[in-house]
């Protein structure tokens, strides 16, 4: 839910409540104080975190009451609970306070110098696509900093071996560790058209059985087992072949050869595709996309150098977000 759409559940429809009103009502350093007042569920806890009084916060949010109308807290000597317009209003407070947090970290400590170590681990796909030189260049804005970074597949235990970041594709089990999503990286499944030419193109996932399916071993689900969108949700085909590999570079150059078909991340075949030198079999039916990840320990706060390598790797991954689908 939007904050114009929490506005508008909270009066309805009206004309007489033009967008531009609405937003100059609802300022956006109140909205932000309301809903850390609702995580907090106390208005001295976050008095105490911003150095207030209770008075003032009290304020502010009967400020924010009374700009609105309507009350969004009910409140008594022990809790706090909210109205129904409080939690409509609460659905876009914390957009607001989750989007302050994100530009207030893009720009943490520039000015500022950045030095001493990273030691991070990247998959070998985006480490050689895109991570490489994207962390070499942020090395180059800050002399005083350098990065140790490892390219390898597998799920690293950052606290027991020592890394600070690692950028992770797939799921986070881990809750003592904290992760900020950068993208999802869809799959696809793909061969050259030579081998199309000769042994033909799979019209549904079932003809698969019959192909040389090269496979990935560097899958949770296993390197046989190739997802697929269903009527009734994903559904997984398992398929055979004559080559598996955890390198996913000697796997695309293998299809290159027109060798079989093989299930791969579309950043990694991205050019291939366009040129044509690989076919797409399957544009829409591919169940695989998995969400790319910065990884780190939890602290209360992370290092300004951590935050700003995140957000220059984040926006090297965004800029080109086409190849991942």
């Amino acid at each position: 839910m939007t904050l114009l759409s929490s506005l508008f559940a909270i009066y309805g429809n009206n004309e007489q409540h033009s967008f531009q009103k609405l937003i100059n009502m609802a300022r956006s350093d109140d909205l932000i104080l309301f809903a850390q007042v609702v995580e907090a569920g106390s208005f001295s806890k976050v008095a105490e975190q911003h150095s207030l009084t209770n008075s003032v916060v009290s304020k502010r949010i009967g400020r924010l009451e009374d700009d609105l109308g309507v009350q969004l807290l009910y409140r008594t000597t022990r809790s706090l609970t909210l109205s129904e317009a409080g939690k409509a209003l609460y659905q876009g407070a914390k957009n607001v306070k989750a989007a302050a947090l994100d530009a207030f970290d893009a720009v943490a400590g520039f000015g500022e110098k950045v030095s001493g170590h990273v030691r991070m681990s990247v998959p070998t796909i985006s480490g050689e696509l895109l991570l490489a030189d994207a962390v070499a260049d942020f090395c180059q804005q800050h002399p005083g900093l350098t990065v140790e970074m490892s390219l390898e597949n597998r799920f690293v235990n950052l606290v027991e071996e020592g890394f600070d970041l690692v950028i992770r594709t797939g799921y986070l089990d881990d809750s003592s560790l904290i992760a900020r999503h950068i993208l999802d990286s869809q799959w696809v499944i793909c061969a050259s058209p030579g081998y199309v030419r000769r042994f033909g193109a799979p019209r549904e996932p079932s003809d698969l059985l019959a192909h040389n399916c090269l496979r990935y071993a560097y899958q949770s689900t296993g390197a046989s087992e190739w997802a697929f969108r269903g009527e009734n949700g994903n559904y997984l085909l398992s398929v055979s072949g004559s080559f598996c590999t955890d390198n996913a570079g000697a796997l695309r150059k293998a299809a290159l050869g027109g060798r079989g078909i093989v299930y791969v991340p579309r950043c990694l075949v991205y050019h291939d595709l366009m040129n044509g030198e690989l076919v797409d079999l399957f544009p829409d039916q591919v169940g695989k996309k998995l969400g790319i990840y910065a990884v780190y320990p939890f602290t209360r706060q992370p290092p300004r150098k951590i935050r700003l390598l995140i957000e220059h790797i984040r926006q090297r991954y965004l800029d080109i977000a086409h190849y991942f689908g």
